[in-house]
């Protein structure tokens, strides 16, 4: 998964863009980053308005949610901030001259940290229950075919054991420990603000049996062979994660639906009233069509069934979101 998603030739070391392959909130609707300029915004009071406002979107693509919360956030407070994107692939050419582009974590953040479907991509095994005990899956890259491998380590046991016990022959894990990890490096460097992970997500008491790997292309779901052309992906232990960043530094945890954040974050999805057609057409036409897609972002279904983990390091989860719990 490590090579056929980051290694040389891999999916993402070209370059290939999330919106050619499989739809994001960042692409759905500028909309989304109105409301994280919304969060932000928060943030930045929380601290204080420092002269220094730092703004990172760790798994960037295309750097598209930056360029829009530049856009949609106050002048004032954008003139304070630091828009960083961490990305492995090349700089697309119409990201915003503000925003700086790097391949791996700033060492210091005061401000917000955006993961939006970052976490789902960072590589990891799956492991099989078999008569004989859990067996970590080996996998031809050229073709997919499974068969079991070695037993897994005895720190990966202990992760299952506590966040995905596997109980009967063909149950199946993914194993967590590498995104625990990952995320535990982002609230590490959160010296004081708020880092949100967004992604598909499950929780101990409801993990999927036969797990969730998968495969991307063409906005098409394909087999998950690992010869990087496809995306590849898997659902992610948000409550896992949690755990880690705790321990990493977080003061207050918070986990919700995007359902539930972004109706606190002002997007609603309610129609606007009829009468407003006959006093203002064009008006009534602008309103419709961002309910319309204020509804596809919370839609409970869709992207509105994403997880939110939500932490905060030396200031309060943001009210916005933490009074809108699902």
């Amino acid at each position: 998964m490590e090579r056929a998603l980051y290694g040389e030739g891999g999916f993402y070391r070209r370059g290939e863009r999330p919106a050619e392959h499989f739809r994001t909130s960042v692409h759905a609707s500028p909309r989304f980053a109105g409301a994280v300029a919304r969060l932000l915004a928060e943030v930045d009071d929380a601290l204080g308005n420092p002269a220094r406002l730092d703004l990172v979107d760790v798994g960037a693509g295309s750097g598209r949610l930056l360029a829009h919360v530049l856009e949609a956030a106050d002048p004032a407070l954008a003139a304070r901030l630091a828009p960083v994107a961490v990305e492995i692939a090349p700089r697309p050419p119409d990201v915003p001259a503000a925003v700086r582009w790097r391949a791996d974590l700033p060492e210091a953040v005061t401000g917000l940290v955006i993961a939006n479907e970052w976490l789902d991509n960072v590589p990891l095994d799956v492991v099989e229950q078999t008569p004989a005990g859990p067996r970590t899956l080996l996998v031809d890259p050229a073709t997919g075919a499974e068969r079991p491998g070695p037993e897994p380590s005895a720190a990966e046991l202990a992760w299952l054991e506590r966040w995905w016990p596997l109980r009967e022959p063909g149950d199946r894990a993914e194993l967590g420990a590498p995104r625990c990890a990952a995320w535990a490096a982002v609230i590490g460097r959160l010296e004081r603000g708020v880092a949100v992970a967004i992604d598909y997500a499950h929780e101990r008491a409801a993990r999927p049996v036969y797990g969730t790997l998968t495969g991307y292309r063409d906005g098409a779901t394909v087999p998950a062979v690992p010869d990087g052309s496809c995306d590849v992906t898997a659902h992610v232990a948000l409550d896992a994660c949690a755990t880690a960043g705790e321990r990493a530094g977080a003061d207050a945890t918070l986990l919700t639906t995007q359902r539930a954040a972004l109706r606190g974050l002002g997007l609603s999805g309610a129609r606007p009233p009829l009468d407003l057609a006959h006093r203002d057409p064009r008006g009534y036409l602008a309103a419709l069509c961002a309910a319309g897609e204020d509804a596809e972002l919370t839609d409970p279904a869709g992207l509105g069934g994403f997880g939110w983990l939500v932490q905060a390091a030396g200031v309060p989860l943001p009210a916005q979101i933490s009074t809108s719990r699902p």
